[in-house]
């Protein structure tokens, strides 16, 4: 599993950044101490000229990379996406059974993360904080349409697309398949969110990850899956 994983490559496109960050250590770094830095401070207390300080650099050196820190955020959201696709397709690989292969899905979807040590300079948990907390703002902006036509959604947009081609092979008909795929995505961070600063808009069950356990039913429901 691990060598297979090690061969699926994370694809952004290059729209969103001005040289890709893996192509040099500076870049990897950035990447790296700029998902720590975003986390500790949020987006809107988040600028190059900290980042720089951190990494013992320049704000020139950044800007090589990225155009502004929407476009980092942009990227580190699309390379959060593209992993996760990368995740549903290593679980639900030789699973014969779409109604199977939805719940492993759903579970890639909505679960607490893990650090996943095949990506040396990415804390993929600090990173799904990130996505939680901040993610909706490379959408939610001014910028979205010319954004979008430049590509900076294609990953999301493929990570949908893939859950979306499992809930039409479990029920053709079903005229909802990428609005019910977003609506869990974005309705599981919400509740992972309500979970951590407002729990009593949310529900937590001893015993049971309550979010996985809800969208999935959710599904199942929607899809008349019988289990």
């Amino acid at each position: 599993m691990e060598a297979l994983q090690s061969k699926i490559a994370i694809q952004i496109n290059p729209n969103v950044y001005k040289k890709d960050p893996v192509s040099s250590e500076l870049g990897i770094k950035i990447v790296r101490e700029g998902i720590l830095l975003l986390d500790e401070l949020g987006f809107e207390n988040f600028t190059f000229k900290k980042l720089a300080i951190k990494i013992n650099s320049t704000e020139a050196s950044i800007y090589r990379y990225f155009e502004n820190k929407h476009n980092l955020l942009a990227y580190l959201t699309m390379w959060y996406w593209s992993w996760t696709e990368n995740k549903i397709i290593l679980k639900t690989l030789n699973i014969d059974s779409p109604e199977e292969r939805l719940r492993r899905a759903i579970k890639c979807l909505t679960e607490e993360i893990n650090e996943d040590k095949s990506v040396s300079h990415i804390d993929e948990i600090k990173l799904h904080n990130i996505v939680i907390l901040e993610s909706s703002k490379v959408y939610l902006c001014k910028t979205v349409q010319s954004d979008n036509e430049s590509g900076f959604f294609l990953s999301y947009k493929s990570l949908v697309q893939r859950v979306a081609d499992i809930i039409l092979s479990i029920k053709p008909t079903f005229k909802y398949p990428h609005m019910l795929v977003s609506t869990i995505i974005e309705g599981a961070h919400h509740q992972r969110f309500f979970a951590h600063y407002l729990p009593r808009l949310t529900d937590t069950i001893e015993g049971e990850d309550a979010v996985t356990a809800f969208y999935t039913q959710l599904a199942e429901r929607e899809l008349n899956i019988e289990k």
